[in-house]
Parts: structure tokens; sequence; C-alpha cells
């Protein structure tokens, strides 16, 4: 088995339009949560999230790549545009035979689909836009990477709701660790935030009106975000060949169902990811400094999470650091694990433990290390990635500092 290297990362999300801006604001504890400014704001109940701003794709895109590219492509495309540029990797010639693009998303072209039923249903038009199947189809994004790239190894589209990502980065992960691939693309994004959306999870009433507070007992639900997640993970010794800067080893990884509800979480499922992905990393529970955790800030996902990550870490659960960063960022559904591999990559890289910001009182249930408001200094050697979804589908991720 061979060792895979990080060597590039890239994102838009609301934090910032690229990495750097998005550490510096995970350091400063900066919520990117705020009023959305969309089309039928009114008629929301919850007219918050984490919404990229700013966005103006006629300054990135020209007309007939807008024609093509949802805001989830859009996301994903300038965001793989900085982990490639980072990575240093040129994909042309017989490299782009052995490497590939692997991405998660829940539900891909979600404001195509919203826009375009409008024009049928609302406005009674006949005839959609020619490219509206290509735009809205959940592997656009990973089909427009690997053309812009020249990759012509395996390439595909993971769609596990908001375990999605980290499942994508962790096949991606397999791949290159089994030598069937040189080096993946990988990563996931979400685009969710429009009025069909937005409206859609307001039926499952687990979103706040106000803020996202995970782990605090005065919680009342997460936040809907947006934006995207990108890196290149390559062979390790093929990149220290190149003499390539790497940003972290990514070495385990670990998926579980639960098998048991299609919405509530399962803490049995949950701790065997944990598990398995300490297993495959071959790293004892002590060797963990920090999980970034799922932390949705609802009542039933932390209080099962936290139970989870104490059985699974034992008597080292009570020295373990572990936050959410989704209250800054929101809840990116699919491509959230992406985002949040960065706040991973910040602990390994410049020791700083990234918040969880907003919380204001302590849960009996959630009595662990959550690293409250603000960014904590410390370094540690390896780190966990939690993901966990509707549908009992659990991924986890073991990254090591280089």
């Amino acid at each position: 088995m061979k060792r895979v290297a990080i060597t590039g990362a890239g994102t838009v999300n609301a934090l910032g339009l690229d990495a750097r801006t998005t550490w510096a604001a995970m350091k400063e504890g900066r919520s990117g949560i705020g009023p959305l400014d969309l089309r039928d704001v009114e008629r929301l109940s919850i007219r918050i999230g984490a919404q990229v701003r700013d966005w103006e794709p006629e300054t990135r895109f020209d007309r007939q790549e807008i024609a093509l590219y949802d805001r989830f492509t859009q996301f994903t495309l300038i965001a793989a545009k900085e982990a490639v540029t980072q990575s240093g990797l040129d994909f042309r010639g017989r490299i782009g035979l052995e490497c590939g693009v692997v991405l998660g998303t829940a539900a891909g072209g979600v404001t195509t689909w919203d826009e375009n039923y409008r024009s049928v249903y609302e406005e009674g038009r006949n005839r959609v836009h020619p490219f509206v199947v290509p735009k809205l189809m959940n592997s656009a994004a990973a089909s427009h990477v690997s053309m812009q790239y020249a990759l012509r190894g395996p390439s595909f589209t993971v769609a596990t709701a908001c375990a999605s990502s980290n499942h994508a980065m962790g096949l991606a992960f397999q791949m290159v660790r089994s030598g069937a691939a040189r080096a993946m693309i990988t990563g996931g994004a979400e685009a969710m935030l429009c009025f069909g959306g937005i409206k859609a999870w307001e039926g499952l009433r687990v979103l706040s009106k106000d803020a996202c507070r995970p782990f605090s007992a005065d919680r009342s639900g997460m936040v809907q975000g947006e934006g995207a997640g990108i890196f290149v993970f390559e062979e390790w010794d093929h990149a220290r060949r190149r003499k390539a800067d790497i940003l972290a080893e990514v070495a385990g990884f670990a998926m579980t169902s639960d098998a048991a509800d299609i919405v509530m979480p399962n803490q049995s499922g949950a701790e065997r990811a944990i598990a398995g992905a300490l297993r495959d990393a071959r790293l004892d529970p002590e060797a963990i400094g920090y999980v970034n955790a799922h932390g949705t800030g609802t009542l039933a996902n932390d209080k099962v999470e936290c139970a989870a990550l104490a059985r699974a870490f034992g008597p080292h659960a009570d020295r373990l650091m572990i936050s959410s960063t989704k209250a800054m960022h929101g809840h990116c559904i699919g491509g959230t694990g992406a985002v949040e591999l960065l706040a991973c990559l910040l602990a390994l890289r410049e020791g700083v433990i990234a918040p969880t910001i907003g919380y204001r009182q302590p849960d009996p249930d959630c009595a662990l290390d959550v690293v409250p408001n603000e960014a904590r200094e410390a370094r540690v050697g390896a780190v966990l990635s939690n993901a966990f979804a509707f549908g009992g589908l659990n991924a986890v991720l073991a990254l090591k500092r280089a």
C-alpha cells in the first residue's frame, strides 16, 4: 500500500473564496452566517444561512460556461483551480491517464432545478434551456473538472447526503493508496441555498432561526451553508520526488451504516466508523489530538456524536479537543466534509484548533472539550474528520501531520 499526501487545497464558502481567507476566518472565530439574499425570501420561515457573498459568475466564466455550470459546479471549478495550482501538478500527457476525480454532492444542481420548475410551473413556459439536464446532474462538476485538467482515470460523483464529501475523499484515498491512481482531485460541493432548497429543509424542522450553536445546551438546530472544498490527493513518493509541499498525510478511512433510521443518528454506527478509521490508519486513540466533529447543532446529533466519541476514545476522550466549524461556515450538506477538512489542515499545519463558536451553555450530554468560542494553539500529530449523514451513512477520515 502506498502512502497518500495532500498537495493542494482550495475552497469557496461563506468564510472566504480561497483557503487562506477561510483559515484566517477560522482563527478569528468569524461567522459567515447572516440574512439570506434570494428570491422570495419573505415566504420562508428560515431566513438565515451561510451564503457565499459577492459571487459574480460573469467575472469568472464566459456566457457559454455559465449556461453549463450550476452554482455548485462554479464553486467546484474555482476551488479546484486553487488546489491544482498549489499542488503544482501538470496533468497533461500520460499522467492524466493515471489520475481522476471523485467528488461528493448530495443534490447537485438544486438552483437549476429550482429556476426551471419556476419557469414551467409558475411562469407557464413549455420549453427550458437545452442544457438543463447536463447542468443539474450530480456528476456535472466531476465531469467538468476532469475535462478542465484532462483527467482520464476514474471519475465519478458520490451522493450520500451529508457524508458525500467524506465518502468521496475516502474513495479517492483508497484509489491512490492501492495504486489504482497516481493522484486524484477530490472533495465536494453543494449550493442548496435557493427558495426550493430551503423550503424542503424547513419541512424537517431541524433548522435554527437565529444561529448554529453546536454542543451548547441552548442549541436550536442547524444552519444551511453552501460552498466547495477541493483537494489533490497524491502518491506520497511521487509528491516527494517532485519536491511538492505536502500539507498532510491521509492515513486512514472507514465507513459504516447504521441500518436503523432514515433521519435519527445512531451511536453504534458513528462509534464503529471512528474506531475503523483509527484501525485503518494504525493509530492508537491517544495519537489523535483533534476531531473535527459533524456537530450540526441539533439536539440529537450532538448528543449522539459526543457519546460515540467518548466510547471510541475511552479515557483519552477527556483530553481530546473537538470542534464543529459549522457554526462559522454553516452546514454545506454534501460539501460540508470537504470544507471542514480545511480545519483539519489548519490544525496539522499551523497548530491552530478552529473553535466551536456560539457556545453559551454547557450540556452534560456533550461534556467534552469543544474548544468554545476562541481558537486554540496546540500542536497535534493526527486528527479525525467526522461525517454522519441521514440514512445512517457514516464516513470518517484520519490525517497525520506531514
